[in-house]
């Protein structure tokens, strides 16, 4: 095997598919990146063997082949060559990977191309595509909500489906929800609810950045599929069931508060600089047209900030986590954000006036 092409086209293709490969793996074909180069074309592939990367690049094939090699090193080569640099890859004729561009050379060690795992692209019932910024939208509105906590593995994802006619995204992590929509593409009816795993979503995020043609999507019952320009990434299903979440979206809440988004985060921010490590707790303290944020944190003291607010209910204190108000403040676009309460121990339901397709519960803290 043997090829040459542009340092862009290099760094660009392991760019995408090297982000896959963990540092540290225990089996070490894993560590590798399969380089698949014939009529013109390179492919580069990489796999955990739960998601698997694909990316096409152009090139000058000499000779046809396929071959492995350590995908963070290659990358590393590639990223540290000079602008410009054509570079040329073959197999040594002592069996290594001879890398050259310019002055500089390179040689790499090889696992057999043969024992590179390739994950089945098969049972796809449901094909769609969706613009490449309405999926970012799905998953920017969402991912932040994704729990890390792996005794639940079943949230550890966002639960993507059809529902109410909707094509529609949910992740929570029992702390919080975050629940995005959009009219449902054609070819997506009767999508079943499938959990697309967290790393997945952050390599897809990845992939998506910049893009303005429209993305494809395959999914079966095991796996989704993902077509993005010259890029495909396939990804296994988390095997769960996603809880019935209608159930936390509150729908009696009848205490509306309307607060400026940018002027209310900073508050949130700045009062929350003494609060507990842990539970990062801060009290909201509502009157007419009032709002008072406060910390009392007995190992760093107190902090309060007044607000005024658009508030006409009776009274009303009531705590949240600091860090999941500020997650959410930060995907509202509107000027304003909107909060429907109840009581101190009711979830609260927050909406971005300027996105009628989106929403977040938060629930509540004692304080």
């Amino acid at each position: 095997m043997k090829f040459t092409m542009e340092r862009a086209n290099l760094l660009s293709a392991l760019g995408h598919v090297q982000n896959v490969v963990e540092r540290r793996n225990t089996i070490p074909i894993l560590s590798n990146v399969l380089l698949s180069a014939e009529d013109g074309n390179i492919h580069f592939t990489a796999t955990d063997l739960d998601i698997e990367i694909t990316e096409a690049a152009s090139g000058n094939v000499s000779a046809p082949g396929n071959v492995t090699a350590p995908a963070h090193t290659l990358y590393d080569i590639a990223r540290k060559l000079p602008e410009g640099a054509e570079v040329s890859i073959m197999i040594s004729a002592d069996g290594r990977l001879d890398v050259d561009a310019g002055r500089s050379h390179f040689t790499l060690p090889l696992l057999p191309p043969g024992d590179f795992p390739k994950m089945t692209a098969d049972g796809f019932t449901h094909n769609f595509s969706l613009a490449a910024a309405d999926l970012a939208r799905l998953i920017d509105k969402t991912r932040f909500a994704i729990s890390t906590e792996e005794t639940r593995y079943y949230l550890n994802g966002i639960y993507f489906h059809a529902a109410d006619g909707k094509l529609r995204t949910v992740a929570t992590d029992g702390h919080r929800l975050a629940l995005a929509e959009m009219p449902l593409p054609s070819g997506a009816q009767d999508l079943p609810g499938i959990i697309i795993p967290r790393k997945t979503v952050a390599e897809l995020r990845r992939l998506i950045d910049g893009v303005d043609t429209p993305i494809e999507l395959s999914v079966s019952d095991a796996k989704i599929r993902f077509k993005i320009g010259s890029a495909v990434l396939t990804s296994k299903l988390i095997d769960g069931t996603f809880p019935d979440y209608d159930r936390v979206i509150p729908k009696g809440n009848d205490k509306h508060l309307v607060i400026d988004n940018k002027v209310f985060g900073a508050a949130v921010d700045r009062v929350a600089t003494i609060s507990a490590e842990k539970s990062r707790s801060i009290k909201l303290t509502l009157e007419k047209d009032s709002l008072t944020l406060a910390v009392n944190n007995p190992e760093h003291g107190n902090a309060n900030e007044d607000l005024m607010v658009d508030y006409d209910n009776e009274p009303l204190e009531i705590g949240f986590n600091a860090k999941y108000i500020l997650d959410v403040t930060a995907q509202i676009g509107a000027d304003d954000i909107h909060f429907f309460l109840a009581d101190p121990a009711a979830p609260a339901l927050v909406k971005d006036p300027n996105d009628d397709g989106a929403l977040f519960v938060l629930m509540p803290l004692r304080v």
